[in-house]
C-alpha cells in the first residue's frame, strides 16, 4: 500500500511531508492529500496520533526517506510491555462453598406500572411526524367509469351498458 503513494518533501529539516494516495483511483474522484509530520507524530488521517501506531502514510514516508518505521511504534505495542502486564500473578478465588453471602434485609417489590398491558390492541411506540399524514384523497373510484362519487352498483354507465346488453340478448 505504501508503494502506491506519492510523497513530496515539504521540509526535511522539520520532517513534514505531503502524501498523495493513488490507491483505488477512480475517474472523477480527486486525489486525497495527507500531511505527515514525523517530528510531532501527526498525520491528517488521524490514525497515527489516535492509535499511536504508524498509518500507511507514515510508512510510505519512512520508506521514502529511509527511516526505520519501528521508532514510531508506541511502546504499548512492544512485546516487553505485553509481557510485563501478564507477569503479575492473579489471586486464586477460594472455593464457592467458603464464600460469605450477606443476608438480604430488604424485599424487592416489582413496579406494576412498568408491566405491559396484556389486554387490548398493542399501542405503537412510534413517534409520528408529517410523513405519516395521509394526503386527502377523493375517496374510492367507480370500477366501471373510474369517477369518484359513486360505485359500481349505482354507476349510470353500468346501467346503460347492462341495458344495452340485455336488449341485444332479447333479439
Amino acid at each position: 500500500m505504501a508503494r502506491s503513494m506519492n510523497i513530496e518533501v515539504y521540509s526535511r529539516r522539520n520532517e513534514t511531508f505531503c502524501v498523495t494516495e493513488t490507491i483505488d483511483r477512480r475517474p472523477g474522484i480527486p486525489l486525497r492529500l495527507y500531511g505527515v509530520d514525523l517530528r510531532n507524530r501527526r498525520c491528517d488521517c488521524r490514525r497515527f496520533q489516535t492509535l499511536h501506531y504508524p498509518c500507511a502514510h507514515v510508512v510510505a514516508t519512512c520508506v521514502k526517506v529511509s527511516l526505520n518505521v519501528d521508532q514510531f511504534v508506541d511502546e504499548v505495542y512492544t512485546l516487553e510491555r505485553t509481557l510485563r502486564v501478564w507477569e503479575n500473578e492473579f489471586p486464586v478465588l477460594p472455593d464457592l462453598s467458603t464464600w460469605e453471602v450477606p443476608q438480604t434485609t430488604f424485599e424487592l417489590i416489582p413496579d406494576k406500572g412498568l408491566r405491559r398491558n396484556p389486554r387490548g390492541r398493542l399501542q405503537s411506540l412510534r413517534i409520528r411526524n408529517e410523513m405519516d399524514i395521509r394526503e386527502k384523497s377523493d375517496g374510492k373510484l367507480c370500477e366501471v367509469c373510474r369517477l369518484a362519487g359513486h360505485n359500481r352498483s349505482n354507476c349510470l354507465l353500468r346501467n346503460y351498458q347492462t341495458g344495452q346488453s340485455s336488449r341485444s340478448d332479447r333479439n
